[in-house]
């Protein structure tokens, strides 16, 4: 039996990314990324789907998303489904679907005034994608 967990997505984010840093000082971004598709149903009808994930980055790469994106901005990303539980301080048992980005791929950039990313580089002719790679993630 072959197991693999990788996800390739691509789609806006829905709000402006969260930076934080755990007490070890290593920093993580969420934000939360729409992703649509377009389908004809049997009848003919053109109806689109949009599907909201969450998004995980750490490191470099975390810093450099808070940055360098904002609500509306495109992004392609890779990486991997994890899933959480906790429980509430008040008993209730929560948990959540989120992915864990190894790779994300600016398509467009906040604001053509700001600085391109150090560890970014130029990805199209037109010089609006960047890509900031590497993983990182609390072991």
């Amino acid at each position: 039996m072959v197991n693999m967990n990788h996800v390739v997505l691509a789609g806006r984010l829905v709000r402006d990314p969260e930076l934080r840093y755990i007490p070890s000082g290593r920093p993580v971004c969420n934000f939360s990324v729409a992703s649509s598709r377009v389908y004809t149903t049997q009848a003919g009808e053109k109806k689109e789907d949009t599907c909201f994930a969450r998004i995980v980055v750490w490191g470099k790469q975390a810093e450099s998303c808070a940055e360098y994106l904002n609500k509306g901005s495109s992004v392609l990303l890779e990486g991997r489904l994890q899933s959480r539980s906790w429980e509430t301080e008040d008993g209730q048992k929560r948990s959540v679907m989120e992915v864990v980005a190894n790779r994300v791929q600016f398509v467009d950039r906040k604001g053509s005034e700001r600085a391109e990313p150090a560890s970014g580089g130029d990805m199209g002719e037109g010089g609006d994608q960047h890509n900031i790679g590497g993983s990182e993630e609390v072991g």
